[in-house]
Parts: C-alpha cells; sequence; structure tokens
C-alpha cells in the first residue's frame, strides 16, 4: 500500500469513518508517505496481471451511477505494456456500450484482479484511454489474445495510478475446470484401474462358479 492509494482511498469522508470505527491509527502512517509518487508494478503485480483470465471492471456515468463489468478472456489477455501502463483488446459483446460510453465523460476505472484458488487479490485505479482498432494496427497485434482470430472494436490502455493487495479474509477458494484438470486426470486414470480391476475380479469368480 502506497502513498497515491491512501491518497485516493481515504477521501475525508473515508477518513471520518476510519475514526468512527476505531481504525484511523492503523492507517494513519500512510498519509505521511509521498502521494506524488505513482505506484508502479513490480514482478509480482504483472505476473499476477498475465496470469488472469477475467477481471471486474468498474466505471461512472455523467449521472454519477457506478457500473461493475466482469470482462473475461484467456489467460494473458490483459496485458502489462509497461511498469505503469496495462492494456486490453475490447470486442464486441451485447452492444450496450456501458462502460465505454462511461469512458468518453469519466476516464477513471477501478479494477479488482481476482485468484480464488490462492485467494489472493488486486486493487487497481487507472485512467483509462479508448483506441479505433483501426488507428493502431501494431497495438492489435500486441493486445489481441494468441490464436484469437476475431478483430477487437477497440484498444483499451489503462494508466497506473494506485494499486494495493487484499487480504484473503473472506475470499473463497474457487476452482475452473482448468485448474481442477491434473486433479481430475489422475482420479479418471485411478477410477480406470479400479473398474478394470473390479471386472478381472468379476471374471475370476465367474470362472469359480
Amino acid at each position: 500500500m502506497a502513498g497515491k492509494f491512501a491518497e485516493i482511498a481515504f477521501t475525508p469522508s473515508v477518513r471520518a469513518r476510519q475514526e468512527y470505527q476505531g481504525s484511523r491509527s492503523s492507517y494513519a502512517a500512510f498519509d505521511q508517505i509521498d502521494s506524488q509518487q505513482n505506484d508502479t508494478l513490480g514482478p509480482v503485480e504483472i505476473q499476477f496481471i498475465e496470469a488472469r483470465d477475467g477481471f471486474y471492471q468498474a466505471t461512472v456515468s455523467e449521472t454519477g451511477w457506478p457500473y461493475v463489468q466482469f470482462r473475461g478472456g484467456p489467460p494473458g489477455f490483459l496485458k502489462v505494456l509497461d511498469e505503469r501502463t496495462i492494456g486490453y483488446a475490447d470486442f464486441r459483446g451485447n452492444r450496450q456500450y456501458i462502460s465505454s460510453g462511461n469512458l468518453t465523460v469519466n476516464d477513471r476505472v477501478s479494477l479488482i484482479l481476482m485468484d480464488y484458488p490462492n485467494r489472493r487479490r488486486l486493487k487497481i485505479w487507472a485512467t483509462a484511454r479508448q483506441i479505433a482498432s483501426q488507428e493502431d494496427q501494431l497495438l492489435v497485434e500486441r493486445l489481441r489474445p494468441t490464436n484469437y482470430r476475431a478483430l477487437p472494436e477497440r484498444l483499451v490502455l489503462l494508466t497506473l495510478e494506485a494499486f494495493d493487495w487484499n487480504c484473503p479474509s473472506h475470499i473463497p477458494a474457487r476452482f475452473t475446470t482448468e485448474e481442477l484438470e491434473p486433479q481430475l486426470n489422475g482420479l479418471r486414470q485411478r477410477l480406470h484401474e479400479l473398474e478394470a480391476e473390479n471386472a478381472d475380479l468379476r471374471r475370476r469368480c465367474a470362472n469359480t462358479d
């Protein structure tokens, strides 16, 4: 947790609530950290981000309403371009364009990236810039997932402002079928062996009757 995170997240109303709930002293030290120095992504954050197969993204409309959207793709579709820039290719969906429209009036976004098996969570604050795919073919090739034939409608570049790792409390351990596949393969093999053994025992019993 850095000073920039505290500056963004700990607004006066948040600080007042922390004071009321008795937790202000636990976070007061972060007010002394230089908030002018933006967070930069290190090797741990980069590896974590590029291993994700989805993330939650929040935007805010001109009427002040927040909108949270889940964006998914193959692992690695969210790419780190440098220590302060993250990007992804935005493909056509249901064509509501709520997030895209919100970003035209308010470029601030908040992301939550989840690693359910290991109960880890990374929060990111950033400003977003949308680029039409026809405007930068080189960036299209850089951001488009490998072996994904569809062309993105636009590219989204996120300039990092701050990030913070959350504690694992209350994060459920969940697994995708791909993550469970090694264990499932072992169970399938063992089941096959037991079925073969059972069939052999049945034949032997039949021959002794």
